[in-house]
């Protein structure tokens, strides 16, 4: 899935690569999702296709109802199976009145017959445009969506007003009347300064008791969000801002990224500085451009991609973390070109290098992995999905997990070449972390630094605003070390 169209990709703990949305969401509620919380018009349609060739429509004419429909309905049941919750919440992605949705939209209003009127709760969440001229948020877009969705046989119980303005009660009124849903049930939904204030405004405005009482659920406890409240409001902080790095190929799109960004934010309320990132091209790098902008950071992180596209750069950066002693967090591919800058090094050469970008190098330090080379087709294919990792005790890796086996997130098809690994380790690097078998090297860095790890898998998708990932919180607390070192 290209970045620039998609953002981030975000990897499942079963292995499915996913909406970013989806991360957020396992941010929010603290959960591990799976596979069953993603389907797309692509499965959907898959799966119709493959019932129909087996014969299990015995001939029949495929439709869009009910044959996709009811496989939708079948996914979100799937969904529900999973993990035995009490309320399922099901996103429609899209706009009303795109073709591409009309089916899952059919699905959800069928699914008010299926499981029973007072088990459906439809929120329709809605943009309010701000005209400059007039200084106004206008309502008709949403009034006209809400027909929209009536016109399909959809009533909304809530609207979800989105705006980056104050949203006053003269416009809850006038939505209510024009859409015909309850007062208490049309929501203002400013643009936040903290993201994670978010579920507290629901909750101020009532969206959960709302809920319970239109499901009819048994919830007679309030929430306990202490807790929250006190991360939010260290969140809004005045703090040290803290300048790190994130040097990639697709940058002009700061969602590719997105995952990584929310981690560094959660070390840096950790550790009590803000956490300030700048975006630099790896392209650049190799151009030649932007290489004084590492001097004003006080830590790189390189994180992962596909390609060549932009690689020298990456490898500049570690080039340039490594000699100048910042710290350095390379996330898988990050982790790649930091080990190939390293072997370049150690030769005195530029020809160390990854099979993936130079199939004639006399150094594939970086290799195609044994069971991906008779694949043929790329996607979702590669190695996916949670994978157990034992740490070395005494290396930087382990001081920061504090515990001696983790499971993290993989999506590569190219690993550490074992036949580099005698050579490397006499020569500066530690292999810090490798699969329980000791066959596939996770976690790699550097004896003579203060800090430079880089590790296969993904930690960025396991970090929580209220929990820190481990080698995060150690990058940010290493980054503000060096900070608080250059200002003395």
């Amino acid at each position: 899935m290209s970045p620039y169209q998609h953002g981030e990709v975000f990897v499942t703990e079963d292995g499915a690569e996913t909406d970013l949305d989806l991360g957020h969401y396992e941010r929010f509620i603290d959960e591990n999702l799976t596979r069953a919380s993603n389907t797309t018009t692509g499965q959907i349609y898959a799966e119709v296709i493959s019932k129909e060739r087996r014969g299990d429509y015995l001939g029949g004419t495929i439709q869009v109802i009910p044959h996709i429909t009811n496989e939708i309905k079948r996914r979100i049941g799937l969904a529900a199976r999973s993990s035995n919750p009490d309320v399922v919440i099901v996103e429609v992605g899209g706009t009303i009145g795109d073709i591409e949705s009309l089916p899952f939209l059919e699905a959800i209003r069928q699914m008010r017959k299926d499981v029973g009127r007072d088990h459906v709760a439809y929120i329709h969440v809605t943009w309010l445009p701000h005209i400059g001229a007039t200084n106004e948020l206008k309502t008709k877009p949403t009034q006209h969506s809400v027909h929209e969705l009536r016109g399909i046989g959809i009533n909304p119980d809530m609207i979800m007003l989105r705006s980056d303005l104050p949203v006053n009660e003269a416009i809850r009124e006038k939505v209510a009347l024009f859409t015909d849903v309850e007062p208490r049930a049309v929501i203002p939904l400013a643009t936040a300064a903290v993201l994670y204030e978010v579920p507290l405004l629901l909750e101020e405005f009532g969206v959960a008791d709302f809920l319970i009482d239109r499901l009819k659920l048994n919830a007679s406890a309030a929430p306990d969000l202490a807790d929250w409240h006190m991360m939010v409001e260290e969140m809004r902080k005045d703090k040290e801002p803290l300048p790190i790095a994130i040097v990639g190929k697709y940058v002009e799109l700061e969602d590719a990224y997105i995952s990584v960004r929310e981690s560094l934010y959660h070390a840096g309320v950790a550790h009590d500085v803000d956490v300030t990132i700048d975006w630099i091209s790896s392209e650049d790098l190799e151009k030649g451009r932007g290489l004084e902008r590492l001097d004003k950071v006080a830590g790189i992180v390189v994180p992962g991609g596909f390609g060549y596209r932009g690689i020298e750069g990456k490898i500049i950066a570690a080039k340039y973390a490594r000699e100048h002693k910042v710290p350095y967090l390379g996330l898988c591919l990050g982790m790649q070109v930091m080990c190939i800058e390293k072997m370049r090094t150690i030769v005195g050469s530029d020809d160390p290098n990854s099979t993936e970008f130079d199939h004639t190098t006399h150094y594939p330090v970086i290799d195609l992995m044994p069971e991906q080379r008779d694949i043929s087709d790329m996607g979702g294919t590669m190695r996916l999905g949670s994978y157990p990792c034992a740490l070395v005790p005494g290396t930087q890796a382990a001081r920061a997990y504090g515990t001696a086996i983790v499971h993290e997130r993989h999506r590569h098809r190219f690993e550490f070449n074992n036949a580099y690994r005698e050579v490397m380790t006499k020569n500066g690097l530690v292999l810090s972390g490798l699969s329980p078998d000791g066959r596939l090297v996770e976690i790699a860095e550097l004896a003579d630094h203060p800090f430079m790890v880089g590790s296969q898998f993904h930690p960025e998708f396991k970090s929580r605003p209220n929990r820190p990932h481990p080698l995060f919180k150690a990058f940010v607390e290493a980054a503000a070390a060096r900070l608080d070192a250059a200002e003395k």
